[in-house]
């Protein structure tokens, strides 16, 4: 029987593979994006000039070899490249300590070190610094652009450290001048409210803001600063020259610049891959462009380069294909500087000071610090972001590395002791690293333990060196030589039980006993010594249940961990996504093959994962009903499995005559005849009770369309039916495809 087969695409799925779409093919959505790119460009580079106290050419100059340097050679072909807002201060410092043509110099050799980074390929290890000391980094600098482009809103000039600029800024308070403020406050009003006013998505925000602001500089006639481009600005470029200094400062400079670009540019092209669906950023070939990039740059006098998650956003939010947009916005910004470039003229500084002053305080992200605290990584964080407003950038990063060193350091020694007196005995319950630091607090909690007892030593831990497994063994053994009982419990991994014959802290041992939370009771429970390998556990009156004492360890270790999901589930009830059809045989676990949780499944099981026609049985009926129409469940999954007793039983016709077992198995002789068939095509390697079983799921996947519900779902397409089989032997999970009663392997969602 044909059933309905769903063509739905698999959202958020994209391929690497194949060129990319070519200009004039796609030259309807990029010419549009490349125009916003323009308006969002000039502002934002006159911007970042004006702050760093270089010629605004410079600015406008990283513009253009941005957008067309790294626009046609980089590996992110939707990332927009230009002056480099994240070294606003390293830039200014550099300006004031050697001067604009040097600092042209230092951009070039910044450029050839990051080109050599790209072609060794060390690109991804920059995205190895922990993230806390990156956001750090990013805040510091942003909060220190936000406070040296306040003193510009207020009336006064900048100052090249973030420590200068705020004890400036009690004295600007006092004597700030009007027109520049109400210019800063409009552009910063414009910024913060621009995306709340109803279609202006083409419209970028900073060119809004510094539109805003220039007109009402011009309506109340004030007296403000303004941008002061030479009348033939091309003329006036300042070309790189050799920087005079200690060579280690020059050095120092260069490293810095390169390795801020390249990390700024490198985290843009990541966060600018999650925009869209198209070809995935080959980052080493990025950082090339990008030193390529701040080379030609800095060879042509222009402010360092980088990579922007503000001009990479907007391109894509405008809609743009191809690299194109990137590349074309580079040109119209190098028309309009030839041929307009006396419009600029007209625009406060305040103006671009209020624009760089929302950007800069945007780089302090909320919810990063949010997430940052959650994952106890804040106190990174927090020194990364007071060493580059305190000392300077690459003092705040270096110390943001060494408090998340010594935290990660911390995490890995870490280890907490907890010793409780039952009624049979003491346990010590050990979570973390085990290691030699915390060996001595260990056996000290351990020799509190009185003498003669029987003591469950129980393990949480996900590593154990050599000296931990040393002193706990030692005690181990001279507790035991004294009169008490000793049992090590291992929850999760396994470090110490073979470790006694073997080599602890070099390597991890198979695992015996397996990890409780999926290994049968047989390799973890023993309830007397010299019992099977396990651990002696707790009873209740003398009670040996292997069900009670199971019981036992739900509530002691994964109720606590279960627990909140539970405790959703039990207020707003069931939700499940999938009815799941299986048999009842003890040794197929559905949460494990489908590794689900609670709320996850609706399960059936019975004898020979059978589903009769409709009308034939009301138990199953019922079931197939409530999941359907009451749930709304969007699967139904028969699960078969190898090894079916139910299916040996048809083979052999092993049931006797009038039991209940003999009449259910009545609801598979459709199954046996669909086996029989001659246009079967299960495979003929497979024993025959294996390949009924195949069989038996192809023909429960046609009962299910027998009942109204399903069918009208089914045809409504907001149904859809799977058939599975489990080889318990080799653990594995395949698909079975009804048409050929024949199995599939399972694919990747990356494959389909």
């Amino acid at each position: 029987m044909n059933r309905p087969r769903s063509n739905k695409s698999h959202a958020g799925e994209h391929t690497t593979a194949g060129p990319p779409p070519c200009f004039p093919a796609s030259l309807r959505f990029d010419l549009p994006a490349s125009l916003v790119l323009f308006l969002l460009a000039v502002p934002l580079s006159l911007g970042v000039a004006a702050a760093t106290g270089a010629p605004l050419i410079s600015g406008l100059i990283a513009a253009v070899v941005g957008a067309i340097v790294a626009g046609l050679f980089g590996g992110t072909p939707l990332q927009v490249s230009g002056a480099a807002t994240g070294l606003i201060v390293v830039t200014a410092g550099l300006v004031t300590k050697f001067g604009w043509a040097a600092t042209a110099a230092i951009t070039l050799a910044a450029g050839l070190v990051q080109i050599v980074l790209g072609v060794t390929r060390v690109a991804r290890l920059a995205l190895s610094l922990s993230p806390s000391v990156v956001h750090g980094m990013l805040a510091g600098i942003g909060i220190s652009i936000a406070l040296g482009q306040l003193v510009i809103v207020l009336g006064g000039h900048a100052h090249p450290t973030t420590l200068e600029n705020l004890s400036e800024l009690p004295a600007e308070l006092h004597g700030s001048h009007f027109g520049s403020v109400v210019v800063g406050a409009v552009a910063v009003a414009v910024m913060l409210m621009w995306q709340r006013i109803p279609r202006t998505a083409l419209v970028p925000a900073p060119l809004a803001a510094v539109l805003a602001a220039t007109l009402t500089s011009i309506a109340l006639r004030v007296d403000v600063s303004t941008v002061d481009l030479p009348d033939a600005p091309l003329a006036d470029v300042i070309l790189p020259k050799v920087p005079e200094g200690s060579v280690g400062a020059v050095a120092l400079a260069v490293v810095s610049v390169a390795l801020v670009a390249s990390m700024e540019s490198l985290l843009s092209a990541v966060a600018v891959d999650k925009l869209h669906d198209g070809p995935r950023a080959n980052l080493d070939r990025e950082l090339v462009a990008q030193g390529a990039a701040n080379a030609v740059s800095g060879a042509l006098g222009g402010l360092p380069v980088s990579g922007g998650i503000i001009r990479g956003s907007a391109n894509v939010a405008a809609g743009a294909r191809t690299r194109a947009s990137t590349v074309l916005h580079g040109v119209w910004v190098l028309v309009f500087v030839v041929a307009l470039g006396g419009l600029l003229d007209l625009i406060p500084l305040a103006a671009l000071a209020g624009v760089l002053l929302v950007v800069g305080l945007r780089l302090v992200s909320r919810d990063r610090v949010r997430k940052l605290a959650q994952h106890g990584e804040i106190a990174p964080y927090l020194g990364t972001l007071a060493g580059v407003l305190a000392f300077g950038l690459v003092e705040g990063v270096l110390i943001g590395m060494a408090i998340a060193v010594l935290r990660s350091l911390y995490r890995l020694t870490h280890s907490t002791v907890r010793v409780d007196e039952e009624p049979d005995g003491w346990r010590v319950s050990i979570r973390g690293s085990l290691v030699f630091l915390g060996v001595g607090r260990l056996v000290r909690e351990l020799r509190r333990i009185p003498l003669g007892k029987r003591v469950v030593l129980e393990l949480h831990i996900d590593f154990m060196d050599h000296a931990a497994f040393e002193a706990v063994d030692d005690w181990r053994g001279g507790y035991q030589r004294l009169g008490g009982q000793v049992d090590v419990d291992e929850v999760h991994d396994t470090w110490f039980g073979k470790a006694i014959g073997g080599k602890p802290g070099l390597r991890k041992t198979p695992p015996s006993p397996l990890p409780r939370w999926f290994a049968p009771w047989s390799h973890w429970q023993r309830t007397r010594p010299g019992d099977a390998s396990g651990v002696v556990l707790p009873t209740q009156r003398g009670d040996t249940d292997p069900m009670i004492l199971g019981m036992h360890e739900f509530e002691r270790n994964s109720a606590p961990l279960v627990r909140p999901f539970l405790a959703e589930l039990a207020a707003r009830g069931q939700r499940p996504q999938q009815l799941f059809i299986t048999c009842a045989d003890s040794r197929v676990v559905p949460n494990l093959i489908t590794s689900s949780g609670p709320g996850d499944l609706f399960c059936v099981r019975n004898i020979g994962n059978l589903v009769p026609a409709h009308g034939a049985d009301d138990s199953m009926g019922a079931a197939i009903e409530y999941a359907v129409e009451v749930l709304g469940v969007s699967t139904i999954a028969v699960c078969g499995h190898s090894h079916c007793g139910a299916m040996s039983a048809l083979v052999n016709g092993s049931t006797r005559p009038g039991t209940s077992l003999h009449s259910w198995l009545h609801h598979a002789d459709p199954s046996l005849i669909r086996f029989h068939e001659p246009s079967t095509t299960v495979g003929g390697d497979l024993p025959v009770v294996e390949r009924l079983s195949i069989a038996n799921v192809a023909q429960q996947l046609d009962n299910l369309l027998t009942h109204p519900a399903v069918r009208e779902a089914v045809a409504a397409d907001a149904l859809r039916l799977t058939g599975m089989y489990f080889d318990i032997s080799a653990a594995r999970v395949y698909l079975v495809n009804p048409d050929r009663n024949a199995l599939e392997p399972l694919r990747t969602p990356a494959s389909r």
